[in-house]
């Protein structure tokens, strides 16, 4: 059995339009832990479990910190969940996996395509993970779902990087084809409909419902290697709404790392 760590990554100084998001991981495990849901996951798996160990929070003062916390992780786990955070920390977390998972696919679940080569004068901000890694050549393949922000600039990032892209005016789960590598995802609390997820700072309608999402991480049938859960903003919340859809994809995600062991 694998071994897997949950990391809380408290930062975000990238974000573009509002700030809240460094407070989320700890919310996101108070509703895990609230005695309202019990911790299986739908396929039986209770996250309970001897494999998982939650390292707690990490407060970063530096933005490349969150890569040398995740590479150390990575020397005594197998897999990471982190809890972040903007979507900035994607970056220096997929860059720690290189020397441990050289080949990888990422999905990335969002409303933006987070491609911007640069965005308001930092290549670092949360607007532009997606490009740094792409640029890098961190992952074979990238497939983002839920779009619905696609500008023309991101739009010639993706044709440059071969990104597939599911906008989601065209969502039909069934058109994702099955991963060939170990898979890593990016889950944006914002690909979800507003409606399901208030509690972020970029809302935009026509998104994802929560079973949408689940259906989603449930087809994966690749082994899941890492993922990251961001862009929760606690001030932006409404009763813990979006807290426990972040503890809900939890459940969903350390279930499915677990059965595709």
């Amino acid at each position: 059995m694998s071994k897997i760590c949950i990391q809380g990554i408290q930062f975000d100084q990238h974000s573009s339009y509002q700030q809240g998001p460094k407070k989320a991981p700890k919310l996101i495990r108070e509703a895990l832990h609230s005695g309202s849901m019990n911790l299986f996951a739908e396929n039986g798996i209770s996250i309970e479990n001897n494999a998982i160990t939650d390292l707690g929070d990490f407060e970063i003062n530096s933005y490349f910190d969150i890569q040398t916390i995740t590479e150390k992780h990575l020397t005594n786990y197998d897999k990471i969940l982190s809890f972040g955070g903007d979507h900035s920390i994607s970056y220096p977390l997929i860059k720690a996996y290189q020397k441990k998972y050289p080949i990888i696919d990422i999905l990335h679940i969002d409303a933006h395509s987070d491609l911007y080569d640069v965005f308001e004068n930092n290549k670092y901000s949360h607007a532009c993970p997606f490009a740094r890694i792409m640029e890098e050549k961190l992952a074979v393949k990238l497939v983002q779902v839920g779009i619905r922000t696609l500008n023309t600039h991101q739009a010639e990032q993706a044709q440059k990087f071969n990104v597939e892209i599911h906008q989601m005016k065209n969502w039909d789960l069934n058109n994702i084809k099955a991963f060939q590598n170990p898979l890593y995802i990016s889950l944006d609390m914002d690909g979800f409909d507003p409606a399901f997820a208030p509690g972020v700072s970029h809302h935009e309608p026509g998104g994802f419902s929560s079973r949408e999402v689940i259906e989603l991480i449930q087809s994966i049938d690749t082994p899941i290697i890492g993922a990251d859960i961001v862009e929760y903003n606690p001030d932006r919340d409404f009763q813990n709404m979006t807290a426990f859809l972040a503890a809900k994809m939890t459940k969903e995600i350390l279930g499915k790392m677990i059965e595709n062991n």
